[in-house]
């Protein structure tokens, strides 16, 4: 199987996250070196670096490369605002906020340390974040791959594979694992509008893993359900909260709702560091709203809807509990009654 370059890492000297930069890809595959903090924010704002996982383990990294400038005495005021500039890029994503925090946290146990025996451990710290990751997005994919047959044919939206989290990712790593396997598992894939994830990433992915992979359009899906060519419907999550409400990329909840009209199960996948214990529902998760342009003209050589249209963008949508059939996380598959399978899942009185 051909893998995915890995999209996260550190530059050989430490001094630098190197990423590869999603928004050229599939036509070019480049890497970037970032060492300011502006340039990070942008990567994260602009998708540079996306999925929720792999915002996490980059921002581990980012405040491990920010804080090598730190003097002594300037260490805490720069690291917690460095901090707060990277937990205001994406607010439904916990991921980000989360591993950023674990970092900070790391950081301020060592207080009246040496500055370079915090940036010494934060490297651990930011090292063991991505360590974990995959770990995790193993146990994913073979919890996932455990609730398919061979020949079946799934749905898959937005990109959840390697590229936005490590190695096997969340939604698509059953997919590769199969695959890696010589299990006969094809997908179809949602090109996922307006940013065209599937189109651009999970196609590619999928395609360079040797996976039978078919793409459409996202208003193509019901047909295909309809018809019975879809047996499952694979997906990851961006923030899920205590009561099982998932939010993703837009255009999830609509795929599920289709689903469940056609008794088509939807696994959610994603790991445990994804779980909002402290967020009730889904109506309590900001959903982040971005530039029309992207509806408007972002992939077109010229715009194709009238300049003075209004334009509403939001980049998720949450997909109510009761359409999910099955979570699936690192620790195993979880089924209805979501309240209390999560807070099983954590211990009584225990958040996250």
């Amino acid at each position: 199987m051909l893998k995915t370059p890995a999209n996260i890492a550190l530059s050989p000297d430490g001094s630098a996250v190197r990423i590869i930069d999603q928004t050229l890809l599939p036509g070019q595959l480049r890497f970037l070196q970032l060492r300011e903090r502006e340039q990070m924010v942008e990567a994260i704002k602009t998708l540079r670096v996306r999925g929720a996982p792999a915002i996490g383990i980059f921002a581990g990294y980012c405040v491990y490369v920010l804080a090598q400038s730190y003097g002594q005495e300037e260490f805490f005021p720069r690291l917690d605002s460095d901090c707060d500039r990277l937990v205001s890029c994406r607010p439904t994503a916990v991921n980000l906020a989360r591993q950023v925090n674990r970092m900070r946290a790391a950081a301020h146990a060592m207080e009246g340390s040496p500055a370079g025996e915090i940036v010494q451990a934060l490297g651990q710290q930011a090292r063991a974040i991505h360590q974990e990751d995959i770990a995790m997005c193993l146990a994913i994919a073979q919890a996932g791959l455990d609730l398919l047959h061979p020949g079946d044919t799934v749905l898959t939206h937005c990109n959840a594979g390697p590229l936005a989290t490590s190695e096997y990712g969340t939604g698509l790593g059953p997919l590769l694992l199969a695959a890696e396997r010589g299990v006969d598992i094809k997908a179809f894939v949602d090109e996922t509008r307006p940013l065209l994830q599937g189109a651009r990433l999970t196609a590619w992915e999928l395609t360079n893993a040797g996976v039978d992979c078919t793409l459409i359009c996202d208003n193509m899906a019901a047909l295909a359900m309809s018809q019975g060519k879809i047996q499952a419907v694979l997906a990851g999550c961006d923030r899920m909260a205590a009561n099982g409400d998932a939010a993703n990329k837009i255009g999830t909840s609509g795929a599920a709702i289709i689903a469940k009209h056609y008794g088509v199960p939807v696994y959610i996948l994603l790991p445990s560091s994804t779980i909002d214990m402290d967020c009730p529902t889904g109506a309590d998760i900001p959903i982040e709203l971005r530039d029309g342009e992207e509806i408007r003209s972002l992939w077109y050589e010229k715009p194709m809807a009238p300049e003075q249209v209004k334009c509403w963008n939001p980049a998720f949508d949450v997909t109510d509990h009761t359409l999910i059939t099955a979570i699936v996380t690192e620790k195993g598959v979880l089924r209805p009654p979501y309240d209390q399978a999560l807070r099983a899942l954590f211990g009584k009185g225990e958040t996250r």
